[in-house]
């Protein structure tokens, strides 16, 4: 038992000897600097000049960290001057006064059994959808989207809390773009830029009317030009997009993109979403091509659309391959032929499927969206010099443009106005439009809206107003009239003509 307590009391004052030691020598490498104690450093990169090679140079050591520490510390007060921030607040009040909210109202149109075997009058249900417009003059001319007025039987545009009746000028279906006129004057005309002078990271703002949201501003960057996004189904689409992050959404369209300065450098348009919302990608018409549209249709009523006569794609890798020609090139420089009209100006100028054009006139070509965008500055009869390269030789050749009918004539409306139907009376590509029905038309009584389009009367093909004319005018009894509507849904009216 005396053992054990003699080693127990060992024990007990060797670990309070051992504490005590332990604690003094603690306490002393706190106070005294300790050399072979590791130390943490910084570790930087500094830049090696070609000539210096030596291993020292290769990995950063203890030294070279600290002086690069100490270059970074002595830097900051030479730091780069600070970037001014960038105020919308001007472009906002310059631009939004010349927007409009534009109101499209339509007539539904629904059939029943009855309609058919009676021929009764068809049901009617009022549609109405809103868009965005920009006002180019200020005598009322404003532009907007085609889609925004496409399937309108009435326009009405609502500015500075008064409503107005807006008349159709003209459309455009290969970009999309429209013009209405108001009765007024002395309107504030927004100020029209250049989008040709507009860069990818340039800051702009998008004006118009989301949601029926009146005069909404949303900014964002360019993020793309010259976007091709096949959203165009017209015969002659042309597709050269600004793609900016600014948030469009259903109701901005043709609404107003600007710059910094306020100046307008694109109508928007488009926008890429799985929802029908803004997701981070919309898209403009640049104004370049739409100051050549707006002022085709003032003039003419129809856009000189200048044909080429031949279709490109991209010249890429895989065309190359699918069009024979050398992949080992540097570089995939302009756009290749990929199919020519026998009688058209470009074939008829010399060239061939398989060349790579790239240049018109001194602009170079490096897209499809770039060589759509250049033609459509262009009218029938102008004359353009296109370079290309063929079996690895450059040429130039000199092309005469036509128009859509395959001449260098200006392209008029066929226009009548017909009394004793109370409408007028459009020769179009599909058939004959008829528009400004008065209310005591017969037309109307018969159940034919707004802007429809006559295809066929009994099943037979018309193209000219004439022709629905003699129609109306010899016609007795039962018979059917074919067209296609507004919203392009295609339909058969059944009539009776006493």
């Amino acid at each position: 038992m005396k053992t054990t307590l003699k080693i127990i009391a060992a024990s007990f004052i060797s670990g309070v000897a051992g504490v005590y030691t332990g604690s003094f020598l603690i306490d002393k490498g706190a106070d005294e600097p300790n050399d072979k104690a590791p130390a943490f450093h910084s570790v930087g990169y500094s830049r090696l000049s070609p000539a210096d090679d030596s291993s020292d140079a290769v990995w950063p050591t203890r030294d070279r960290a600290e002086r690069t520490v100490i270059e970074e510390s002595s830097s900051e007060e030479s730091a780069a001057p600070e970037v001014p921030a960038v105020d919308f607040t001007e472009a906002a009040r310059r631009a939004t006064p010349s927007v409009v909210y534009i109101n499209s109202i339509s007539q539904g149109i629904s059939y029943s059994y009855w309609d058919w075997m009676f021929g009764e009058s068809p049901g009617r249900q009022r549609q109405l959808s809103s868009g965005s417009g920009v006002i180019f003059t200020s005598d009322g001319y404003i532009v907007t989207n085609n889609h925004v007025v496409a399937s309108a039987e009435r326009i009405e545009v609502n500015y500075n809390k008064r409503v107005y009746q807006a008349e159709l000028v003209g459309t455009d279906p290969s970009t999309d773009l429209a013009v209405i006129k108001i009765d007024a004057t002395d309107l504030p005309a927004i100020a029209v830029g250049r989008s040709s002078e507009v860069s990818v990271g340039e800051w702009v703002i998008a004006v118009g009317n989301p949601f029926s949201l009146a005069s909404t501003v949303t900014a964002g960057i360019v993020s793309a030009k010259g976007r091709r996004i096949g959203v165009l189904k017209d015969k002659f689409p042309i597709e050269s997009f600004i793609q900016t992050d600014a948030a469009i959404n259903p109701g901005n369209s043709g609404g107003a993109l600007v710059n910094t300065r306020g100046e307008l450098v694109g109508i928007n348009t488009a926008i890429l979403s799985r929802t029908g919302s803004y997701t981070g990608y919309a898209f403009a018409v640049p104004v370049d091509i739409a100051r050549k549209v707006f002022s085709d249709l003032v003039k003419y009523g129809i856009v000189q659309r200048a044909v080429f006569g031949g279709t490109v794609v991209e010249y890429d890798y895989a065309n190359a391959r699918k069009y024979n020609l050398d992949t080992q090139v540097e570089s995939f420089d302009g756009v290749l032929v990929a199919a020519l009209e026998r009688e058209g100006p470009a074939y008829l100028a010399g060239l061939r499927p398989g060349d790579v054009i790239t240049h018109i006139d001194d602009v170079a070509i490096n897209a499809q969206s770039e060589f759509e965008e250049e033609l459509s500055y262009r009218s029938p009869g102008d004359e353009i010099t296109v370079r290309y390269r063929r079996d690895k030789k450059s040429a130039s050749i000199d092309v005469r443009l036509v128009n859509t009918e395959g001449t260098s004539e200006i392209v008029r409306r066929d226009i009548v106005a017909v009394e004793e139907l109370g409408a007028h009376l459009e020769a179009t590509q599909h058939g004959v439009r008829v528009f400004r029905i008065t209310e005591n038309s017969v037309l109307r009584k018969i159940g034919i809206p707004e802007n429809f389009t006559i295809m066929a009367l009994n099943r037979v093909r018309v193209k000219k107003p004439e022709e629905v004319v003699q129609f109306f005018k010899k016609h007795r009894g039962r018979g059917w009239i074919y067209g296609m509507n507004t919203s392009r849904q295609q339909m058969e009216i059944p009539v009776y003509i006493r």
